[in-house]
């Protein structure tokens, strides 16, 4: 079996119905002011991880927190849990930045991400 190692967990993506709110909430629980502060999006960077709200996450998709492995070689990963029976729920796309992300289904239905900095 060909491996390409992860680095970890190391972006957890949450969807919420009020920005405002949570931005309030995450704020207190992580004791940082959001690194990131947009209506689209917002970014936390606490103990060397980065938590980010998405507003209306719900409508695209998003029904639960996603945690986003951050690997080397973005579309190699892909392959490899595809070919294991994942899903691909979301191809491999560039987010600005030069930050790629991805996203696909494990046999039970669970969303995870992938995410890989060029």
């Amino acid at each position: 079996m060909t491996s390409s190692a992860t680095q970890g967990i190391k972006t957890v993506l949450h969807p919420v119905s009020d920005l405002a709110s949570a931005k309030a909430v995450y704020t207190a629980l992580l004791g940082v002011a959001p690194q990131t502060d947009e209506s689209y999006y917002v970014g936390f960077e606490a103990a060397g991880q980065h938590i980010g709200l998405v507003p209306n996450g719900g409508q695209q998709g998003m029904s639960s927190p996603v945690v986003y492995w951050h690997v080397p070689d973005i579309e190699a990963k892909l392959a490899e849990v595809t070919a294991a029976g994942a899903t691909v729920k979301e191809p491999a796309h560039d987010v600005g930045g030069g930050r790629l992300v991805a996203a696909f289904t494990d046999l039970d239905g669970n969303v995870l991400g992938l995410l890989q900095d060029r």
